[in-house]
């Protein structure tokens, strides 16, 4: 899984302009022009205060102090300027700037300090991460696979979405799963769910096998209100596919050709942890046949559940055909985001994980 991060823009930080000395230095710069313009009787001088200030947003202490001292040497200037020296608000103005530095001081350091902690946690969690969910290879077998994982959060790097797949003899084996909740209680829950699939499914004689080995994990390991909705899938070398759907979003079929998707027909069981809460029948697996070129996408609830201004789900069914016009899959995936954002306008507010799968058994055979 490759998660979206928003880094900053380092074309910017190096423009003159973006350095953090910029703002309190034209700030300081307006204030000694008002003065001198409009003349002493509206008691400017205190306001070179700003320039520590606001130092301390982006700067370091020594930019916050190195604006307190341009700001001192304008006040003293301008009240020779203005012929107040020696007069009461001179010596205001001075302990203003001066007092603010120090606040301002303090304020850049705290700043820093929490930023290097927040550094230090999101490097913990990408590893956590890649740990948990390691990037996909970009063939297994016959099948090309593309991931995608994106946060409500900007900040966020782990969560309870996940996808796997494990080649097996004579085809691949694949997850989809989300787990219910937010937190470390839930990036545990994926664990437990991710680590049961991949020591299971190399070896589990069919689907139902497979999840009920997952289950077990689950009911075993979780505490007993966690659930996970999760969709298997098994696709042979040859293109005989079977879908497991455990309450689980359906996917989206795309025949190579043909501009209307598919949403095959499942018959969902309870998620992961609440079978045997609801004695429900096992659940029944759905068999179909994909063909060279055919795209299948999976996805969680954070995508079919994306709202409009109005509260309508994004369509996911009728959008679909975005993923067939760019020959790149990333690039497919990355045209099926912009749509979901286009369409809710303020973008997802809650995770999402996709995963497209290219059947070409062809190129898996010349390679």
């Amino acid at each position: 899984m490759s998660p979206t991060a928003d880094g900053p823009d380092r074309r910017a930080q190096g423009r003159w302009w973006s350095k953090p000395w910029v703002l309190p230095v034209a700030a300081m710069a307006l204030v000694a022009t008002g003065d001198a313009l409009l003349g002493v009787n509206l008691g400017l001088l205190p306001l070179f205060a700003i320039g520590p200030a606001l130092a301390a947003g982006r700067g370091t202490p020594r930019t916050v102090l190195g604006s307190a001292a341009l700001g001192l040497v304008l006040v003293l200037l301008l009240a020779v300027y203005d012929g107040v020296w020696g007069h009461t608000r001179v010596l205001v103005a001075l302990t203003g700037v001066a007092l603010t530095a120090l606040a301002a001081c303090w304020v850049s350091v705290a700043r820093i300090r929490a930023e290097r902690e927040l550094v230090d946690v999101r490097a913990v969690a990408e590893t956590v991460q890649n740990v948990l969910m390691p990037p996909l290879p970009p063939r297994l077998g016959p099948l090309e696979l593309t991931g995608s994982y994106r946060s409500a959060h900007r900040t966020a790097r782990v969560g309870g979405d996940v996808y796997q797949a494990v080649r097996v003899p004579g085809g691949v084996r694949i997850l989809v799963a989300d787990v219910q909740g937010k937190g470390l209680e839930a990036v545990s829950a994926a664990a437990v769910v991710l680590t049961a699939f991949r020591n299971t499914a190399p070896d589990a004689p069919d689907l139902p096998s497979l999840a009920a080995q997952v289950e077990r994990a689950v009911l075993e390991q979780t505490s007993g209100d966690r659930f996970v909705t999760a969709l298997l899938a098994d696709v042979r070398d040859d293109g005989r596919t079977v879908l497991l759907d455990h309450g689980h979003p359906v996917p989206v079929l795309l025949r190579a050709g043909e501009p209307t998707p598919l949403l095959p027909v499942l018959e969902p069981a309870p998620p992961f942890g609440l079978s045997a809460l609801t004695g429900a029948p096992a659940p029944r697996p759905t068999a179909l046949t994909l063909h060279e070129g055919d795209r299948l996408l999976f996805c969680t609830d954070g995508l079919t559940e994306a709202r409009d201004d109005e509260g309508a789900f994004y369509p996911l069914a009728a959008r679909a055909p975005v993923l067939l016009a760019p020959p790149c899959p990333e690039q497919a995936l990355q045209r099926l985001r912009a749509d979901v954002e286009d369409y809710t306008g303020t973008g997802p507010d809650d995770d999402s994980a996709l995963l497209l799968c290219d059947f070409r058994p062809r190129e898996a055979a010349a390679a």
